[in-house]
Formats: structure tokens, C-alpha cells, sequence
């Protein structure tokens, strides 16, 4: 996955967004009157894991997040507050393990130093649009996956002409310059006339101001746009790419991995993943996905 591109993308449309340049949708986040509450389990019942038995001790979880991510995991720099879809999976599967959301220190950690923020046990598990690949599985255990993501367009609600990557001919499609989501359309889509900027937010200046015609990266990243700004945007089109997104874990526990594992399951049924979803990323206007099969490695 790009994570480094789209941190420091994202990064840069919270604070353009900040700074109230014209175009840029304000920043908000989702209503904490929507959100699910999620009943505490005491969790007794899981043992073996140190992981747990280092957070039982310290009276509360450490959890690695993203801070700049609108409806994904975004900090609140007035409150502190963490909100998103990643902070409420974060929290779900915390309450099975027996830890109110009040016992939960979220922590930010760059894409680059995940595997060794879980390595070193600065954090108990990280969950932050981190996709699980065979490379990583090497360095981390990962529970999951939660949400398949993959790259896709965002265009002007008013915008009928553009429904997939096959529509491109033609059009102006802005992506950041020398990210995979530009290299691929620059490789698979070559009519398209594709236009770089340094970040993601330029792109969606200029898509407002209709002065390109597309924006293009991970679709999870386009929805936060699309979800600040859901009568002028959209997310449309199938996916170029598939990112399954999972909750990092300590590679050798097993036991932590097991029981997130667990829990993403029991929320899935029980309909705390779906209300989650309506209230974060649903903002979009894109309807809630089946969530993926949770590999059991």
C-alpha cells in the first residue's frame, strides 16, 4: 500500500483544510451521537498473551492509529480525541478484550515505524489503514482483515460521465505525483490525462473548481473527502487494487491475535462493524461493504 504517499498527503489536506483555502472541504468528523457503544466483555477468559498481561498490569491498551485521516482516524487537535472507522474497530475489539474505551491510550505512529512501534511493544496493536501483505507477515502478526480497500475515482456529484477507470479517455485525472495510484493509471490508462500534484488535497481543490475531473488514490482516503462534502462529491467506480486492511499485532502472540480475531467476527454479526461504518465512512454515501473472510493464519 502507499503508506507513506498517503500519510503525508492526508496530512497536508488536514492542514490546508485548517487554513480554510477555497475549495478544501472544512474539517469535521463523525457525530458521537451515531456511533455504537460496544458492551465490555471482562476478558478473563483470554490468557497466555503477554501482550494483554503487560496492558491487564498497566491498567489500560496502548493502540498504534493514524491522526490524519478524516472518517478513517483523525485527532481532534483541540480535544485530543481520536474519531474514525480504524478508532472504532479499535475500540470494539477492546471491549472484548475487556477494556472500556476510557482505558485506551491511542497512539500515533507514522506508516514507516509500525512494525517497529509492535516489535519494540510500543503499542499493544495498531489499526490504521495497514495492509496485510506476505512481507509484513515476516516482522507482525495481523488479525483480520476488517475492510478491503483499493484504489478508485472521485469526481463531482454532478458528474455522469465518469463511472469507472474505462471513462477516463479524455478526462483530467489528478492523483499525487509518483504515487502507485499515479503510476498506475499513468501505466493502465495511458489516454487519460493525468495530472500531478504534491498532494491529495491540491487534487481535490482543483476537482471542486472543476478544473481536473478526477482525483485517484485509495478509495477509504476519497470517501474522508467525499463524506465532508457528500451534495459536491462522490466515490464512484470498481477498485484498481485490493488493500486488506488488518489490526497489527506482536508477531509471536498468538493468543491476541486469536482473540481479535474473535471479536471482529462476534461485532461483524452482532452489527457493531455495520453501525460503525454508517457513521464514519457511510457519510460518503457509499453503502456498507460485506466485510472480508478474517483470515485465521
Amino acid at each position: 500500500m502507499k503508506k507513506i504517499v498517503t500519510a503525508a498527503v492526508v496530512a497536508a489536506a488536514v492542514l490546508l483544510a485548517a487554513c480554510g483555502k477555497e475549495g478544501t472541504p472544512p474539517p469535521k468528523g463523525p457525530q458521537p451521537s451515531a456511533l455504537p457503544s460496544y458492551r465490555v466483555e471482562s476478558g478473563a477468559g483470554i490468557t497466555g498473551s503477554s501482550t494483554l498481561d503487560a496492558a491487564r498490569s498497566r491498567g489500560h491498551l496502548v493502540v498504534g492509529a493514524k491522526e490524519d485521516q478524516p472518517y478513517l482516524g483523525q485527532k481532534n487537535p483541540a480535544t485530543g480525541q481520536y474519531s474514525g472507522f480504524d478508532i472504532e474497530i479499535a475500540k470494539m475489539v477492546a471491549a472484548d478484550l475487556g477494556f472500556a474505551p476510557d482505558r485506551i491510550e491511542f497512539r500515533t505512529i507514522a506508516s514507516a515505524n509500525r512494525e517497529t512501534a509492535l516489535q519494540n511493544g510500543q503499542v499493544d496493536y495498531y489499526v490504521g489503514t495497514y495492509t496485510i501483505n506476505d512481507n509484513r507477515k515476516k516482522l507482525v502478526g495481523f488479525a483480520g482483515p476488517y475492510y478491503l480497500a483499493g484504489q478508485s475515482l472521485l469526481v463531482r456529484r454532478n458528474d455522469a460521465t465518469i463511472n469507472g477507470p474505462e471513462d477516463l479517455d479524455g478526462k483530467k485525472v489528478c492523483s499525487a505525483a509518483g504515487s502507485t495510484p499515479y503510476q498506475r493509471i499513468q501505466k493502465d490508462y495511458p489516454k487519460a490525462r493525468l495530472i500531478g500534484y504534491d498532494s491529495y488535497s491540491a487534487c481535490v481543490d482543483n476537482l471542486i473548481t472543476s478544473q481536473v475531473d478526477a482525483v485517484t488514490t485509495d478509495n477509504t482516503i476519497l470517501m474522508g473527502y467525499a463524506a465532508k462534502v457528500p451534495d459536491e462529491l462522490k466515490v464512484v467506480g470498481p477498485l484498481f487494487s485490493q488493500e486488506p486492511y488488518g489490526i497489527g499485532t506482536p508477531r509471536n502472540d498468538t493468543v491476541l491475535r486469536g482473540a481479535l480475531n474473535d471479536a471482529l467476527a462476534h461485532h461483524e454479526e452482532n452489527g457493531d462493524w455495520r453501525k460503525a461504518y454508517d457513521a464514519t465512512l457511510g457519510l460518503s454515501g457509499v453503502p456498507a461493504p460485506t466485510p472480508p473472510p478474517i483470515d485465521r493464519y
